[in-house]
């Protein structure tokens, strides 16, 4: 009896530091998430404020007035609809031109046996090692020599050419598609290219959403590129167009109009939120399912 009781103990202690364990990493993982989601809820907080509430000391979280109003003009400040435009054709341009350049190339190193395809695999994943600041000034010269800066093509044209990551995570999703689906439909007389648009792109759906947000999320916040490139304001996209409304907006009687600022920032965020919110069951199982197989 004695034995069994203390086993009974055991147990229930076991069960009560299991439920603590359980609390406590709750209450950690929610006190992260407050730490990484304050920073958006002050931007947007501000964005809801006067010019005179964004730097009052003590600062107040909350607006005592809310301004709608602020979105309107920050929108009429500056050529906030030009910019939308072309951040847009960038950004679609982009994701049409990384995703169709990186499932061919992905294609080929998951389906292809070939000299040196490993070497090559290696290259390619070298670019994700390679920070941009070191292709920037040999890709402004050539774009230079080619008559495309202050255009949008130099925002546009590398994406055509391909993301590391991109290859690295279709070409893993890829290998987990059984090869006998192929060889099925090599008997059935399918060439290389039907396999790709009948077989592998229906089953490569996860992968490609996971690849499309990223693509977006990279070319909408892009403000490298533009920055180097485009000179012209008609060719600003909204990264760009939030640094010229920080000047654009200053009002000589009142000083610098943060809000308009914040809401600008609200309003050129918010695509990017509601693109992930709608794909993120996508955008999880494309990552997952990415790594089940090397």
């Amino acid at each position: 009896m004695e034995v069994s009781a203390t086993r009974a103990r055991s147990r229930e202690w076991r069960g009560l530091g299991r439920r603590a364990t359980a609390v406590l990493v709750n209450v950690f993982t929610t006190v992260l998430a407050v730490m990484f989601l304050f920073p958006f809820v002050w931007s947007a907080s501000c964005s809801l404020k006067t010019g005179p509430e964004v730097v009052a000391f003590p600062p107040r979280l909350l607006p005592k007035v809310i301004q709608w109003r602020n979105f309107h003009l920050a929108w009429t400040a500056t050529d906030f609809e030009v910019f939308f435009r072309n951040s847009t054709i960038v950004t679609v341009l982009g994701i049409i031109g990384q995703m169709a350049s990186s499932i061919l190339v992905a294609y080929g190193f998951a389906r292809f046996d070939f000299p040196g395809r490993n070497a090559l695999f290696l290259l390619c994943l070298s670019g994700m090692m390679m920070p941009v600041y070191v292709t920037i000034i040999p890709l402004f010269t050539l774009f230079r020599a080619l008559w495309w800066t202050d255009t949008l093509k130099p925002l546009i044209v590398p994406c055509y050419f391909g993301s590391a990551f991109a290859i690295f995570l279709l070409r893993q999703f890829i290998m987990t598609i059984p090869l006998e689906l192929d060889e099925s439909a090599l008997i059935d007389g399918a060439g290389t290219l039907t396999i790709l648009t009948r077989i592998i792109l229906p089953n490569t759906t996860p992968a490609l959403a996971a690849v499309a947000l990223f693509a977006f999320r990279a070319i909408w916040d892009d403000f490298l590129g533009p920055m180097i490139f485009v000179d012209n304001i008609k060719n600003f996209t909204l990264t760009m167009g939030l640094w010229f409304l920080k000047f654009q907006s200053w009002d000589q009687t009142s000083g610098p109009q943060d809000h308009l600022l914040m809401a600008g920032a609200m309003m050129t965020t918010l695509p990017v939120v509601v693109v992930f919110v709608a794909a993120q069951s996508y955008f999880i199982e494309g990552i997952v399912t990415s790594g089940i197989k090397g």
